[in-house]
């Protein structure tokens, strides 16, 4: 039996990959010079020529692969061969830029067409029933209605979890063909988070909270934190298309399609299932951003972790780079985080088994994580938290481990009412603006001592009536306007 692929496209030469070694003769004709000599290379019979000429055709085949990424190119080419090939069954690929007009004339000279949104289609269908089939179309269609360009936000100083997480639907964007870019304010200044972004080369904006981003975008898509305003600085007044979080909310969510789930231990978790469900194996780039992202916010794979983190996990792992994870793992640690570090340590004040710690003004504030990490080490010590002032602000960072507390709504309700807070039960932050902590001179010794009374203060009176961690998931919302929620 005689295959012969006219065009040999990606998805062409998946096919013609799949169909080399076997028993028929395989026939490949492409005007990519690069793509022939591969190909000859992996003993397949290829020929340079220009598939759309049918000179070039041979004289006999049984099955016809139509399979260029051109749509254009693939209605010419199976246009021939139906003509030159009577008998031939017929399979084209719709190509990159089809419409409708473009899959019905496919349609008409195929025996089979393969079309990406069919295919997502069939794979709902066969294999996804009830909750993650609804959520998969709901997801479809809130980005399909985004007319003109997505901001995908990750949270401010964004972490790996947010950092792949706004990666990865920026992919699900365009699968949807809808041109995204992903977003951040702040900075990505923890070394391990830098070296995530460039040694995977990720394609990151740092926006200016001086400029309205509606000037530029016409939706927006948050992911890793849930409301406009809070934790990024974008005008609270903007409606979300879509919000994808793990993190169990605090106030009502307003957004056309919201899935939070508060049951898995990554936002990077959801975003790979997706993925997973679409049928849409990522990149090394993404694949590798995502499992460094679940395991960064499991604490590999020892923190709040479902076996949905692991699921993706098996699912990511094929297509991701070993080499780089090693590389972000190990990056240099800096003068200014040892420093942070040891200022944590000497300026602790514990009581009980909660430690709190104020390392004054701050150079690196993600070194605040790595310092409550660090003080969670401790023998006798189950709650940490570090804080530290900059740039008119108080950030806070919180752990907790081995206990039934509920960090996040801790300090929510130790700090929400001066700033804003949340997290996990077992991690949290905060920020705070300085301003209200009270005027004082411009020594930096004073400031110290006001903010040091007023987090630690507030911070170790609630813990006597701290809230317990949730021993379910209490928070697992997917929503659609003008339809029943989930």
């Amino acid at each position: 039996m005689r295959r012969l692929v006219l065009g040999c496209g990606a998805v062409g030469h998946d096919i013609v990959a799949s169909l080399a070694g076997g028993p028929d003769e395989l026939h490949v004709i492409t005007d990519d010079r690069g793509r022939v000599t591969a190909l000859r290379e992996e003993s397949v019979g290829a020929v340079e020529a220009d598939p759309t000429d049918a000179s070039t055709y041979p004289d006999h085949a049984d099955m016809v692969v139509v399979a260029d990424d051109s749509t254009s190119r693939n209605r010419t080419m199976a246009a021939l061969a139906r003509s030159r090939f009577p008998e031939a069954f017929i399979l084209s690929y719709v190509g990159d830029d089809a419409d409708r007009a473009d899959r019905e004339e496919l349609a008409d000279l195929s025996d089979r067409l393969v079309d990406p949104v069919g295919l997502v289609a069939d794979r709902v269908l066969a294999s996804s029933r009830g909750e993650p089939a609804e959520r998969m179309w709901k997801l479809l269609r809130a980005l399909r209605d985004v007319d003109g360009p997505l901001a995908v936000v990750a949270h401010d100083n964004p972490d790996p979890d947010a950092i792949a997480s706004a990666i990865a639907l920026v992919r699900l964007a365009e699968f949807a063909d809808v041109e995204a870019e992903a977003c951040y304010y702040g900075d990505i200044s923890h070394q391990e988070n830098r070296a995530l972004v460039n040694l995977l080369d990720l394609d990151m904006r740092n926006l200016d909270p001086g400029m309205d981003p509606r000037e530029e975008y016409d939706a927006f898509a948050l992911v890793d934190h849930s409301r406009p305003g809070v934790n990024d600085s974008l005008p609270r007044e903007i409606r979300p298309v879509v919000v994808v979080d793990h993190h169990p909310p605090r106030m009502p969510i307003e957004a056309t399609f919201i899935d939070i789930r508060s049951d898995v231990g990554a936002t990077s978790t959801l975003l790979a299932d997706y993925l997973e469900r679409f049928g849409l194996a990522p990149d090394e780039q993404v694949a590798t951003a995502l499992l460094y992202g679940i395991r960064v916010d499991t604490k590999d794979f020892t923190r709040e972790t479902a076996d949905a983190d692991f699921d993706a996990a098996a699912f990511l792992l094929p297509q991701t780079d070993p080499e780089v994870l090693a590389k972000v793992e190990s990056p240099s640690v800096s003068s200014d985080v040892l420093d942070t570090i040891a200022r944590a340590i000497r300026n602790r004040e514990t009581r009980g088994d909660a430690t709190a710690s104020c390392v004054g003004e701050l150079s690196d504030r993600d070194a605040l994580a790595q310092a409550a990490d660090k003080l969670l080490d401790m023998d006798g010590v189950t709650t940490t938290l570090v804080y530290g002032f900059t740039d008119g602000t108080v950030y806070v960072s919180g752990r907790t481990r081995g206990t039934d507390l509920d960090l996040g709504e801790t300090l929510r309700d130790a700090l929400d009412q001066i700033g804003s807070a949340g997290g996990h039960a077992d991690m949290a932050g905060a920020q705070v603006p300085l301003g209200i902590l009270g005027e004082v001179e411009d020594e930096t010794e004073s400031m110290t001592e006001i903010v040091r009374d007023v987090i630690a203060g507030r911070f170790f009176e609630t813990l006597a009536d701290a809230p317990s961690a949730p021993t379910h998931d209490v928070d697992r919302i997917v929503t659609f306007p003008g339809e029943e929620d989930d």
